[in-house]
């Protein structure tokens, strides 16, 4: 019988504690694909499981993390075999059953994506849920008709919004990043921000229905009050990808954007998007997404720092990516 580090959520009196502990073979979930973990991510919706905020975590003792990358050790599954490179998004990992933050996992083929050869599994767990919501939405922006132009991106300095730049600046857009830390300014330069927008010019409660024609297309990831305005200020037939909701769940706003100028609202999912959708932002991740510009948004911490790091993106002060060495 194995065992093996991993961060366990538990719940006593309604209060939740997490702590590094050792586990065994015997308690991982049932699956046909054993994977030695070698990376996760921190993210938002980590935070939010790990404090306990929107009641996220199903099931206790839980193992956090949305993400994972690493080697298959076993697999009955047709699709893989030992040796290959996986990674794993969502799924509601760290929710309903066993997530990243651990050195061993157990899951369904069925959820896996095999890496393309360019991208390691370091790349990949960097990448993570962030990553893949930025892709999905500029996909979803490529499917709106958005060819080029200015892009606004939201929540810039974020994960999400970190790679949604690189990969929108890399294909020709004039992406203005709006964000609330203008000491990040050169930053957000680096990976192509050719604009930098205040958050406090979009998070205030919107003046008027429509403002005037700013942008082609967006990719949001606060919602609440700040995509009102960025949906009130979206050129005629623009597209904006919702990928977050680090401002509130709500869309006070006004159905005037959608019917006098004809644009189009795409909701980006990671967590249940069908595998061809994944396995396409996957390839497209590993040509358009430049390797120096990831390292450059990349803080790598060991899996004893996990949760406490998750708080900190959950009160928005980690810039970029951040990476779990799970073996660190």
């Amino acid at each position: 019988m194995g065992t093996f580090k991993a961060v366990r959520v538990t719940q006593h009196e309604g209060k939740l504690a997490a702590a590094l502990v050792d586990v065994q073979d015997d308690d991982l979930d049932p699956g046909d694909v054993t994977v030695a973990v070698e990376y996760s991510t921190v993210n938002y919706k980590d935070g939010l499981a790990i404090t306990g905020l929107g009641g996220f975590i199903k099931r206790f003792p839980m193992t956090p993390g949305i993400d994972l990358a690493g080697t298959v050790l076993e697999s009955s599954h047709p699709g893989f075999r030992a040796g290959d490179r996986v990674v794993l998004n969502g799924y509601e990992a760290g929710v309903t059953h066993h997530g990243g933050f651990a050195q061993r996992a157990r899951v369904r083929g069925d959820w896996l994506v095999k890496l393309p050869e360019a991208l390691s599994t370091r790349q990949a767990a960097a990448i993570g849920t962030a990553g893949l919501a930025a892709m999905l939405s500029v996909l979803a922006l490529e499917r709106g008709g958005v060819q080029g132009g200015q892009v606004l991106v939201t929540g810039a300095a974020g994960g999400v919004g970190s790679v949604a730049i690189a990969l929108l600046a890399k294909r020709g857009y004039h992406v203005l990043a709006s964000t609330g830390r203008p000491s990040e300014e050169a930053y957000l330069s680096e990976l192509g921000a050719a604009e930098i927008l205040d958050r406090a010019t979009l998070s205030a409660p919107a003046a008027r229905p429509l403002g005037a024609e700013r942008w082609q297309g967006a990719v949001d990831t606060v919602g609440s009050h700040t995509l009102v305005n960025v949906l009130a200020q979206t050129r005629y037939g623009g597209t904006v990808a919702a990928c977050g909701l680090a401002q509130g769940m709500d869309l006070p706003g006004s159905m005037a954007p959608f019917i006098l100028r004809g644009v189009t609202l795409a909701g980006i999912d990671t967590v249940n998007a069908a595998m061809g959708l994944r396995q396409q932002a996957w390839a497209r991740l590993a040509t358009d997404l430049d390797a120096g510009l990831l390292d450059r948004m990349v803080s790598t911490i060991g899996l004893g720092e996990a949760a406490g790091r998750a708080v900190q993106v959950l009160k928005g002060a980690v810039r970029g990516r951040t990476l779990v060495d799970v073996n660190r």
